[in-house]
C-alpha cells in the first residue's frame, strides 16, 4: 500500500517535530536518523531499497505532491508524507527551502569495513577508496558521486572524515551517498591494518608520490584490489600513513603541485576503471 498522505497546516504540529531539530549532528546522534533533500536526492532514497536505509517520512509542500506521487504509491503505509504549505515548510526547516521535498531516513546498522572489501573480493569490482581527514562536506560528497560513477565498489572513511549522510554530503553526491557502501574504521593505522588483512594493495595518492599512477594502475592487479587513500585539502595524507603505504601522484604541468582531492579522485578513478 502507498504511504500515508497527512496534511498539517501549522508548524508546531507535534508530527514535524523531527524536521524543527534539522541539524544532522542531532539526527545522527538522538534518532539514528538523516535528511535527504530535494527530489532527485529522496528519489534515490526511495529506489535504494538494496541498502539498510529506510524512509521513515517525508515534508511535501502541496505543490509538489504530484511531481513525486509515484514515490509516495511505492513506499509502504508505515511511511507519512506531510503535506504542508511553503509557509509552513520554511517555518519548520528553519530556512526558505525552494526543492519542496524531504525525508527523513534511517541510518540502519553500519557496514564494518573488514566485511565491505571481503565482499567485494568475490568477484565484483576491484578498487575503493579512502578517506582520511577529509572534513568538507563538498569534498565528501563529490568524492561519493566519483565512486559511483566509475563503479568503485565502497568508501573507507576515518574517523575524522565527516559524515557521508550530512544533508550537503548527500546532496553534493546526488545521492550516491546513499547507494555506495561505506564504512567507518576507528583509526588511518586500523583502515590500513584492514585493507592488508583483506588481502587489498593501498595506494597513497599525492603530490610527492614517487610513481606514477597510470603506470602502477597498468601493473597486475593484487588478487583482491587496490584502495585508492585520499587526504585533505593542503596537507594531504598523514606522513604516517604516507610512510606505511605505495605512494603515487596524477602526472600534471609544473605550475601546480596539487588538485581539489576530489578531482582528484576522480581522475584516479577515471584510470582505474579504464585499466578495468
Amino acid at each position: 500500500m502507498a504511504a500515508r498522505l497527512v496534511e498539517l497546516q501549522s508548524a508546531d504540529a507535534p508530527e514535524l517535530d523531527p524536521y524543527l531539530r534539522l541539524r544532522d549532528r542531532d539526527l545522527a546522534r538522538t534518532d539514528g536518523l538523516f535528511v535527504a533533500e530535494g527530489e532527485v536526492v529522496v528519489r534515490v532514497l526511495a529506489s535504494a531499497r538494496q541498502t539498510h536505509f529506510r524512509v521513515r517520512s517525508l515534508l511535501v509542500e502541496q505543490r509538489r505532491v504530484e511531481a513525486i506521487r509515484d514515490v509516495v504509491d511505492a513506499l509502504g503505509e508505515h511511511v507519512v508524507a506531510y503535506v504542508v504549505p511553503q509557509e509552513v515548510m520554511d517555518t519548520a526547516v528553519g530556512f526558505p527551502i525552494h526543492r519542496g521535498i524531504l525525508a527523513l531516513g534511517e541510518r540502519g546498522a553500519g557496514l564494518h569495513a573488514a566485511a565491505l572489501l571481503a565482499v567485494e573480493a568475490e568477484g565484483r569490482a576491484k578498487i575503493a577508496v579512502g578517506l582520511v581527514g577529509l572534513t568538507n562536506h563538498d569534498n565528501v560528497g563529490s568524492v561519493f558521486r566519483n565512486a559511483a560513477a566509475f563503479g568503485a565498489c565502497g568508501v573507507l572513511l576515518d574517523p575524522a572524515t565527516c559524515d557521508p549522510l550530512y544533508r550537503k554530503a548527500i546532496r553534493v553526491s546526488v545521492g550516491a551517498a546513499l547507494v555506495v557502501p561505506f564504512a567507518r574504521c576507528g583509526s588511518a593505522d586500523e583502515m590500513l591494518e584492514i585493507i592488508a588483512a583483506a588481502g587489498w594493495e593501498a595506494l597513497a595518492l599525492s603530490g610527492r608520490g614517487e610513481e606514477m599512477l597510470d603506470a602502477v594502475l597498468r601493473e597486475a592487479s593484487p588478487a583482491k584490489g587496490r584502495v585508492l587513500l585520499l587526504g585533505t585539502e593542503g596537507q594531504g595524507l598523514p606522513e604516517e600513513v604516507l610512510a606505511r603505504t605505495r605512494r603515487v601522484r596524477i602526472d600534471m604541468t609544473p605550475t601546480l603541485d596539487s588538485l581539489n582531492v576530489a578531482v582528484a579522485c576522480g581522475i584516479a578513478l577515471y584510470e582505474a576503471a579504464r585499466k578495468r
